[in-house]
């Protein structure tokens, strides 16, 4: 791996310490540690006794704790031990030694009590002390430069904390325990076996090579391999359109006239009154939002304003705003008021959107007291628009149909994906490593071109490093300073 150590930013091994979690009114507060000398700063500030005064044993206590330990006792303002102490907490401190901490240094967790007041005075002894504040994501930069994880788990870190569903957290843990690492190695090991094979041939005579009369014909070598390696660099780029939406969700909007039981709808999918609901018509003059999970993706769910000749000035704004919501939305649940039936505005406000009808989903709503016009009847109701749309019968009073709306929701989004029934697998988890899988893919599917034309290996060879080096890129085997920094640095503190 290459990187430049003299980083003036992230690439030292002084003490850090960082408050690792939420500051406020809590329980708890962790405070984590790490760094040459931290567990020799930390004992400057820490005492194991307060009745008695310090004997070196005492005063070595943790200073001289093996690793995997927990240890009682007080934090206090450096200067004073034992009875001449000033303390600041009731603390316990879990000891870590290297190698076998998280960063690969020597570490600490100081747990204390809870609030912004005794977090932020024990962080104020630990800088007296010796230890400067962590930059955001520096504790897991350190554990990639110390061989502790590779690049694809470090970023694996942030996508748990950031997790909306838990759908998308078991996705992170898995990348966490390593399957997107192991995947990544072994296409890249393929591709090197490839690539040592096509150099063999440039660095021996063709007579000195024990090989098929097809490939001393300029075939390339292990073609079927590397063929096989091409197949699952697209099985990874495709699977970032399904991790994408995990990671980042997808904006549905209910959409529909008056009264039709739009707030209605969001306030049961949400399971709480967030809208205001009455029989007055433009009761919503403009768009409320709320992040909901569906069968684990994280759906940002919008209530619109009821889609009519608006009434005044504000309910025009209003009404604009949603119509500009419909364009965006991935999703747009039209919900039609089953009591009255498919009025003509409704089927105007359906066929305006016909061309995108594969993200519309008609809802017939108050199906408890109303069913949708049934097309086999004797004397049929007008018949509903865009035939290729069944209307799913749903109660925002009742619930009923809720489960078949929130599948319908998931199945717009497999088809939109391009992912129905897609086995589990490995799968990239950030923008990063989706262009690094699309280089190498692509400089591959060029090598691969190259030798259907019987191009020579010396134009084919470094085509296939170039792939080989960008699998290096996504675990971090190959790594630029900036691009390290840049990735990082969205960290949080204390990570």
């Amino acid at each position: 791996m290459t990187y430049n150590n003299s980083c003036s930013c992230y690439g030292d091994d002084a003490p850090i310490a960082a408050i690792a979690t939420i500051a406020g009114n809590s329980a708890l507060t962790l405070i984590r540690c790490s760094g040459k000398g931290s567990l020799e700063a930390v004992s400057s500030v820490f005492t194991a006794n307060l009745k008695t005064a310090p004997d070196m044993q005492k005063k070595n206590t943790l200073k001289n704790a093996p690793g995997n330990t927990v240890i009682h006792g007080w934090i206090a303002k450096s200067g004073g031990h034992g009875k001449n102490a000033e303390i600041i907490d009731e603390v316990l401190v879990s000891v870590f030694r290297s190698p076998k901490s998280y960063t690969g240094e020597d570490s600490l967790d100081i747990c204390c009590h809870g609030g912004s007041c005794v977090g932020t005075a024990v962080m104020a002894a630990l800088k007296t002390a010796g230890f400067r504040g962590a930059l955001a994501g520096e504790f897991t930069f350190r554990a990639f430069m110390n061989g502790k994880i590779d690049l694809t788990k470090s970023e694996s870190v942030m996508e748990l904390v950031c997790a909306k569903t838990e759908e998308g957290r078991r996705h992170a843990v898995s990348r966490l325990c390593g399957s997107l690492q192991t995947e990544i190695n072994e296409i890249k090991n393929m591709l090197v076996s490839v690539l040592a094979g096509a150099e063999v041939f440039l660095d021996y005579c063709e007579d000195e090579v024990s090989t098929d009369a097809d490939e001393i014909a300029g075939k390339l070598p292990n073609r079927g391999i590397a063929l096989a390696a091409l197949d699952r660099l697209k099985k990874l780029s495709l699977s970032w359109q399904m991790e994408r939406v995990y990671k980042e969700g997808i904006t549905c909007v209910i959409a529909g006239l008056p009264n039709a039981g739009k707030s209605s709808l969001f306030n049961m999918l949400l399971k709480e009154d967030r809208s205001i609901v009455t029989e007055v018509p433009g009761t919503t003059r403009d768009w409320i939002e709320a992040w909901v999970s569906i069968e684990g993706i994280p759906v940002r769910l919008v209530d619109t304003a009821g889609l009519r000749e608006p009434s005044d000035s504000i309910e025009k704004i209003g009404i604009q705003r949603s119509r500009k919501l419909l364009q965006e939305a991935d999703i747009v649940l039209y919900l039609a008021d089953g009591g009255q039936g498919l009025t003509k505005e409704d089927i105007e406000e359906l066929e305006t959107y016909n061309e995108e009808r594969k993200r519309y989903l008609l809802l017939w709503n108050k199906c408890d007291i109303a069913r949708p016009p049934n097309p086999a009847a004797k004397h049929p109701a007008p018949q509903l628009p865009l035939k290729d749309i069944s209307p799913i019968c749903v109660s925002a009073k009742t619930g009923e149909g809720l489960a078949e709306l929130c599948s319908a929701i998931s199945s717009v989004i497999s088809k939109t994906t391009g992912l129905m029934n897609e086995p589990a697998c490995a799968a990239v988890g950030t923008v990063r490593q989706k262009k690094l899988v699309d280089a190498a893919c692509s400089a591959l599917e060029e090598a691969l071109m190259l030798t259907e034309q019987d191009a020579p290996l010396d134009i084919i060879a470094p085509l296939l490093r170039d792939s080989v080096n960008s699998l290096g890129e996504i675990t971090g085997e190959v790594s630029a300073a900036d691009i390290l920094e840049e990735m990082f640095s969205k960290f949080c503190v204390g990570k």
